[in-house]
């Protein structure tokens, strides 16, 4: 947090940018800390049911900031210029670095690690061999892919081919981060986290057939936007079944399990972000939805069956 303020501050009196993009490398590297402490915090503290009710929180919160950030950036950029937003970051960053004096370590003496900084690196090949963990991470994965397929396409659909203003897309956009929220915390009060996954990747798949199939047609707002609907809590429940399984299958090596999850998933969203907008939106969007959707499926099938087996 203290690396985060610092790099924020400079971010504000960058002189170029070039110094400005460096900056925000640095200020991006720094932020990315807490997503991965978060998780491995949980999973120092809580087990089963209580896991996956702290992932509830932690999913939700990770699921709604991509798509609440945006707006309320673009707001912020109309009302304070976008010095104003680094002050306002410069601001969280500080009272979250105030917070951090009064946290208390959650791992035990006895479980903590004494290896050097050259043989934690191992550690990720400990956890990649963990299959369990792996293939719910990759669920986790291609669902964030899914996401941000959405996010990088969502504008144009909504605004070119619709002819929604911005605002009106602001709204969409509000209702889907509400309903990745919803559906966060959904599986926390469902018995079993093996029919949360199934239902969450079954919701997934015909919501992502549905909008292939509806796009190129020219389907009303009502159908795409309802669809979408679905799918963002879908995604949700997704998020957080698929962390929840996949940190407790390698609680061992929680802070290695948690930043190689996050690692995954927006490295995949990276890569299908531009794909959406390769030829026609409407049809290359439907196209990385199901691909991603089916193998969303296929990792979730083979993790439920390594956790059959145990």
């Amino acid at each position: 947090m203290f690396l985060f303020v610092i790099s924020t501050l400079l971010c504000i009196f960058a002189p170029t940018i070039e110094v400005f993009v460096a900056l925000r490398f640095l200020q991006g590297i720094a932020a990315s800390g807490g997503i991965v402490i978060s998780r491995s915090i949980a999973t120092d503290k809580f087990k089963t049911k209580n896991l996956t009710k702290a992932l509830a929180i932690i999913g939700a919160i990770n699921g709604i900031a991509p798509i609440a950030a945006p707006v309320l950036g673009g707001l912020m950029l109309k009302a304070l210029g976008w010095q104003g937003i680094f002050e306002i970051l410069l601001v969280i960053g500080l009272a979250l670095l105030g917070c951090c004096f009064y946290f208390k370590e959650s791992l035990s003496t006895q479980r903590r690690s004494s290896a050097k900084l050259s043989q934690i690196f191992s550690n990720f090949k400990k956890v990649l061999k963990n299959k369990k963990y792996l293939f719910f991470t990759l669920e986790q994965s291609f669902a964030l892919a899914i996401l941000f397929a959405y996010i990088a396409s969502s504008p144009f659909i909504i605004q070119n081919h619709y002819g929604y203003s911005a605002f009106a897309f602001s709204l969409f956009f509000g209702a889907n981060a509400i309903c990745i929220g919803v559906g966060a915390a959904f599986p926390a009060k469902m018995s079993s986290m093996a029919k949360a996954i199934q239902i969450s990747v079954w919701g997934i798949n015909l919501c992502a057939w549905g909008l292939m199939i509806a796009m190129p047609l020219g389907a009303s707002i009502i159908i795409f936007e309802g669809l979408l609907l679905i799918l963002c809590f879908m995604l949700g429940m997704s998020f957080t079944v698929a962390t929840a399984t996949a940190m407790d299958a390698a609680r061992a090596q929680a802070g290695t399990a948690s930043a190689l999850l996050g690692a995954l998933g927006f490295l995949f969203g990276s890569i299908v972000s531009p794909l959406v907008g390769l030829g026609n939106i409407m049809i290359a969007t439907g196209v990385v939805l199901v691909v991603c959707a089916a193998l969303t499926a296929f990792s979730a099938r083979k993790g439920l069956v390594l956790l059959k087996q145990n």
